[in-house]
């Protein structure tokens, strides 16, 4: 073992009887450390499972792109438009919706919403992941009720279950003799719920030939054409080669730009967090200025004798340096398996609960990444040797003839 090294250690452990106070400042130093490293780390987990959370939230349940026109009249030879789209290999699968605002009503209560009309054998378009109840049965039963799906809240607000049955209306203008609604009833069969009010709040869907004869669409009629890509990285290079092949009255709309409110809200969170919590590494790393000072103070004789039998100023210095760099490496130890206690906790016993109306998930989610691991690890040292290096250096420059004297 390297005498620096060996020297490092024994102060590290600080054996004198009279060290009680420079102990605990020394303690104090590697809490700090620990304390700013864990919740660096674990702010960095909670928003990048914030991201995820709701990004993996809006990707899964709405279209990647959504195809529509400038004029609030249907979309003419839908039929076509789906034909052509089958040239792009980006695409994973595409349908032709048919929606527009309706009256729905169970026997107690009634609202207004949106109804949209899907294809029937695509689940996994929109709301197949997040059934909280039935399944997603938009077919004719034997009583001859086709199968309709609401969000949660919407079937909460009508105190619908599976199985009720929906009565469905719409009308154009104000009602007259000769301007009757059309009216259509449905079984509820299955209730979606992904924690985002702008989902499971608006939407019931049913099958789509029911919503064309609601709002008397032909069968090439259409309100709009969603697609969802194989890889969701390719939206807006997807989105500008369809836009150059795409004439008036169409035009197409990334997702990003549909809730662009929500992701930028979700990217404020993830730079800005960060930022803020970073500040604690910062203070803890500086404090090691007065930690160390404190022990070259400690240890001034000492440093007295080393140098007057021949102790380098290199290695004085090397050694409290050493002595610093143990204070952060065993605070970031500690800090890192704080962290990692936490994301146990929380991903198997959801230890903080979140109102799910507000932050559209009803736990706080947790999404460690190794790279995190590495910068926080290595920002910490780099900041902790730069913290023990000055007063390091004052101990190497120390006169050796003053600080053996110094006391008396």
């Amino acid at each position: 073992m390297k005498f620096e090294w060996y020297l490092a250690k024994r102060y590290f452990k600080g054996s004198r009887k009279s060290s009680g106070f420079l102990s605990f400042i020394k303690y104090m130093s590697i809490a700090g450390i620990a304390i700013g490293a864990a919740g660096l780390l674990i702010a960095l987990s909670i928003v990048h499972g914030f991201k995820s959370t709701i990004n993996g939230k809006i990707m899964d349940f709405a279209p990647h792109v959504t195809i529509s026109t400038f004029t609030d009249r249907p979309m003419d030879r839908a039929d076509t438009l789906l034909t052509h789209l089958d040239q792009y290999p980006q695409i994973e699968s595409k349908q032709a919706i048919v929606q527009g605002q309706v009256m729905i009503q169970t026997r107690d209560n009634v609202t207004g919403t949106t109804i949209k009309g899907v294809d029937a054998e695509q689940p996994d378009f929109g709301v197949g992941n997040y059934l909280a109840s039935g399944t997603f049965d938009l077919k004719v039963d034997p009583d001859g009720f086709p199968g309709i799906i609401l969000g949660a809240q919407l079937a909460q607000q009508l105190q619908a279950d599976v199985g009720s049955i929906i009565t469905v209306y719409t009308i154009e203008g104000d009602p007259t003799l000769l301007n009757s609604p059309e009216i259509k009833q449905f079984r509820l069969t299955g209730i979606y719920e992904t924690g985002i009010d702008l989902f499971d709040d608006v939407f019931a869907m049913v099958e789509r030939k029911h919503t064309r004869q609601l709002f008397n669409f032909s069968e090439t009629q259409a309100s709009a054409v969603e697609i969802r890509l194989k890889d969701d990285e390719k939206i807006n290079s997807f989105t500008a080669e369809l836009n150059k092949q795409l004439i008036f009255p169409y035009f197409n709309e990334p997702i990003y730009s549909v809730f662009g409110n929500i992701f930028a809200w979700v990217e404020l969170q993830e730079n800005m967090i960060p930022l803020v919590i970073s500040g604690m590494i910062i203070v803890a790393a500086f404090n090691l200025i007065g930690a160390i000072l404190m022990m070259v103070l400690e240890r001034t004789r000492d440093i007295g004798i080393l140098k007057t039998i021949g102790s380098k100023s290199k290695a004085i210095r090397k050694t409290f340096m050493l002595e610093g760099m143990m204070v952060a490496a065993i605070g970031l130890g500690i800090g890192i398996i704080i962290s990692l206690i936490f994301y146990y906790l929380q991903l198997n016993y959801q230890i903080i609960p979140l109102s799910q109306e507000n932050y559209y998930m009803a736990y706080v989610p947790v999404e460690p990444h190794l790279l995190d691991f590495l910068i926080v690890s290595v920002v910490t040292v780099f900041l902790s040797g730069l913290a023990s290096w000055f007063p390091a250096r004052i101990a190497a420059n120390t006169d050796p003839v003053k600080v053996i004297s110094f006391g008396r």
